[in-house]
């Protein structure tokens, strides 16, 4: 919603990202703001968003698969690590620079996800959540039993290098994490505009009328699962060379609940509300983990326990308000406030 007088004059203005002057002085802030901040950030920050950023590429490839394209998918976890697994074996036992690790994690991650798409021409709703979920106990169970992933051990990735120079903290792997997320972000913003994304659109809305109009259905839901599991591929193998440990807890059923929780809170079928999801939720965690300790002490009726697995109940409680009273989510509410702000001062 634009106000009267507010068009397009060419075809490149409305096919614009980066619309008017605001929206490029708002990218190029926040891109120095970004850049400049692990000169005067501290530890606990840079770390936070270095993992804001995993889990936004992560929660991007389930906003295709799932928000645009209508597949419920509750594979992410798994295919994350399968990315991160494979980036550990080819740097740490084959010798493979990480740059070179990064894309072949994320490809191998999607091919493994094709399987998962392949029922989906049958089965939608709850028996492909179901399938998805399956595909999860597969997939951990072969990390768990293989000998070249270290079975219950995990693996140590080596971190980054260039050259000499070695990624080897938070301050400096920082700068390719964050890189990798705007990427990304750039590329699943131009998906949704490309017929692939119209497609994705159709068949999510109505995937007989879809198919009815031409559109492959079997084709186009096995992209989408191939582009989310690409996207949970980078994901894992940035996690592996960050943490540099990867093991088989670190990639659990309930961090793939996690993200399907991170999805409805920004709201589906909307790349800001990937964004709204995963820093409401992680913050929210974050000021949970502060008040826990703090709530025991005051009330130490409660116990050390209950005040420990809070984080959990808040994520619950919060979910189960948002689907009652939000059920599109945050970026609904910023859609909204976009109108309005735009048509100040008319109600209408």
């Amino acid at each position: 919603m634009r106000p009267c007088g507010t068009f397009d004059e060419r075809y490149s203005q409305d096919m614009a990202i980066l619309r008017i002057k605001r929206h490029w002085l708002a990218l190029i802030v926040t891109l120095i703001f970004l850049y400049t901040f692990p000169l005067y950030g501290s530890y606990y920050f840079i770390s936070l968003i270095n993992s804001l950023s995993i889990t936004i590429i992560i929660v991007l490839g389930l906003q295709l698969v799932s928000g645009y394209c209508g597949q419920i998918s509750f594979g992410q976890a798994a295919f994350m690590a399968v990315g991160a697994y494979v980036s550990a074996i080819l740097t740490g036992k084959f010798g493979f620079s990480f740059f070179l690790a990064l894309p072949i994690s994320g490809l191998l991650a999607g091919l493994i996800g094709l399987i998962g798409g392949a029922p989906s021409l049958r089965i939608k709703g709850f028996y492909l959540a179901m399938a998805t979920i399956a595909i999860h106990f597969v997939v951990m169970w072969l990390i768990i039993h293989l000998q070249i992933t270290g079975t219950t051990q995990g693996l140590h990735p080596p971190s980054p290098q260039i050259g000499s120079f070695v990624f080897d903290s938070d301050e400096t792997i920082y700068y390719i994490i964050v890189t990798v997320m705007l990427l990304m972000t750039y590329g699943a913003r131009n998906i949704v505009r490309t017929r692939v994304g119209r497609a994705f659109v159709a068949i999510r809305d109505n995937d007989l009328a879809a198919e009815v109009m031409g559109i492959e259905l079997y084709r186009y839901k096995l992209l989408a699962f191939f582009i989310s599991c690409f996207y949970a591929g980078i994901a894992g193998s940035l996690w592996a060379h960050w943490i540099q440990m990867v093991h088989p807890e670190q990639f659990t059923l309930l961090h793939a609940l996690n993200y399907i929780g991170m999805l409805i809170v920004g709201g589906g079928g909307s790349i800001p509300g990937v964004f709204f999801g995963v820093l409401f939720l992680r913050l929210l965690d974050e000021g949970v983990m502060f008040a826990a300790p703090i709530l025991a002490s005051i009330f130490p009726w409660i116990g050390i326990h209950p005040a420990a697995s809070m984080s959990v109940s808040v994520f619950g409680i919060v979910l189960i308000l948002f689907l009652i009273f939000e059920p599109r989510g945050l970026a609904h509410r910023w859609e909204i406030f976009k109108a309005s702000y735009r048509l100040y001062p008319f109600s209408h």
